[in-house]
């Protein structure tokens, strides 16, 4: 089971490069299961026993399985979690043709660790939005290859480089992406209509904008003398993306089950499709139209918010409280913050413990040094706009943020079976 979980993990890593990708992959999962896709701008039906999902901004995804049982009797359980991960988004005028080279300007998306974006084998990837027979499509698009690099400067220019080195995004981190000719200049929107043709055979009139992501083309994988790790990168949260989704896809329960990935976690939650938008409420009130039933549900609800914990690392170990440092493959930890940055409260936070409990699955508890700032996640979020019960929960990682992040290989199956568990649950607090 953990084999065919870390290899499943694997998979989805590379299909899903951006967070566009990552929600169509997850809908592909759906729809194989025998998920069927609901229209926001048409009206639903929705049935007891049905499968469906939603997406919004092609990159936001909630999936339903509607109980058997009314939802009001029981309430709906809930698991949150988010697509985007923190990366360098390509301007809108990206051009640079400096020194006889090619290269791309970039925006940093959300708190991303940069010094590991060097020297690595960089493809591009992202949403396409064109003019064809005057009509406005929009279609994804993944270079694949490994077409840009960003070197490192050489030491002997920078001698102080290992002596902490402040990284400049607008001047240091551009992609290099080809050598030119003299005055031979590149129309970057024209190298968009020749991807669009090689990789979906469309002949676009016109590129009219994008958003698209460089990412590193190193597959994940399972490393360490023992197996004992997974390295990846967007491990952050698409590792709780599929767990979620593994976890109801395995839930048989009568209950109404709901997984929710959403888009701009790392950069504050607050779009159309983001945790701190309507999205997820909206649906709720579909399922739900009735004011007085929809309340008196959340009020009967619990979500899970499954975002990575910071693990503690070996060499700092004093980064940690000393009675909080969550360990690699020592199971899912509950996250807990008073001044709110997490909505975990006791009782949330005891259920999931049972649950943990019952299924034999470790457990660990991480507080935020007191000297330190509490990052924070979709929980707080989602529970202040619906008002329902959260607990916030993750794997640990290490190198959160970076390019390439590591994970325990045993977690994720830990992770798996304590959320169908919860999915599966009659009774919640």
């Amino acid at each position: 089971m953990r084999d065919v979980l870390n290899a499943g993990l694997i998979d989805f890593l590379k299909a899903s490069p951006t967070p566009f990708h990552a929600t169509a992959s997850l809908a592909l999962r759906l729809e194989a299961a025998g998920y069927q896709r609901l229209d926001e701008r048409e009206s639903w039906s929705v049935v007891s026993g049905g499968r469906y999902y939603v997406t919004r901004n092609d990159s936001s995804i909630i999936a339903i399985k509607m109980g058997r049982q009314a939802p009001l009797l029981n309430g709906i359980r809930m698991v949150g979690a988010h697509t985007d991960s923190p990366c360098l988004r390509v301007k809108p005028q990206p051009e640079l043709q400096r020194q006889g080279f090619l290269q791309l300007g970039v925006e940093v998306y959300g708190g991303a660790l940069l010094a590991p974006w060097f020297d690595r084998d960089l493809s591009l990837a992202g949403r396409v939005t064109y003019r064809r027979d005057g009509k406005v499509e929009s279609q994804l698009i993944d270079f694949k290859l490994p077409i840009a690099v960003i070197p490192n400067l050489a030491i002997h220019l920078n001698r102080t480089a290992n002596d902490g080195w402040h990284i400049n995004p607008q001047t240091e981190l551009p992609p290099i992406l080809a050598q030119v000719a003299g005055d031979e200049r590149i129309d970057f929107r024209a190298l968009l209509t020749e991807q669009l043709a090689r990789e979906h055979q469309l002949n676009a009139d016109v590129v009219l904008d994008y958003e698209l992501s460089f990412y590193d083309t190193q597959d994940a994988a399972q490393i360490g003398l023992n197996g004992d790790f997974i390295a990846g990168a967007r491990l952050d949260n698409l590792l709780s993306c599929y767990a979620g989704l593994q976890a109801l896809l395995a839930a048989d329960s009568d209950e109404t089950c709901i997984l929710v990935c959403n888009d701009h976690e790392e950069v504050g939650s607050s779009s159309a499709c983001g945790a701190d938008g309507p999205m997820l409420e909206q649906t709720l009130q579909r399922l739900l139209p009735d004011g007085d039933a929809y309340v008196r549900t959340i009020q009967r609800s619990l979500m899970v918010s499954a975002d990575n914990a910071h693990g503690v690392h070996p060499n700092y170990a004093d980064k940690h409280d000393g009675n909080h440092g969550p360990k690699l493959n020592a199971g899912p930890v509950i996250k807990v913050n008073n001044n709110q940055r997490y909505a975990t409260n006791s009782e949330t936070a005891g259920f999931f413990r049972h649950l943990c409990m019952a299924e034999e699955v470790p457990v660990q508890s991480f507080v935020v040094r007191s000297d330190m700032g509490c990052g924070s996640t979709i929980g707080p979020i989602a529970a202040s706009h619906l008002g329902v019960r959260t607990v916030d929960i993750g794997l640990p990682t290490f190198a959160m943020h970076s390019i390439r992040e590591l994970c325990g290989s045993h977690d994720l199956a830990h992770l798996v079976k304590v959320l169908t568990a919860f999915y599966r649950s009659h009774d919640l607090p």
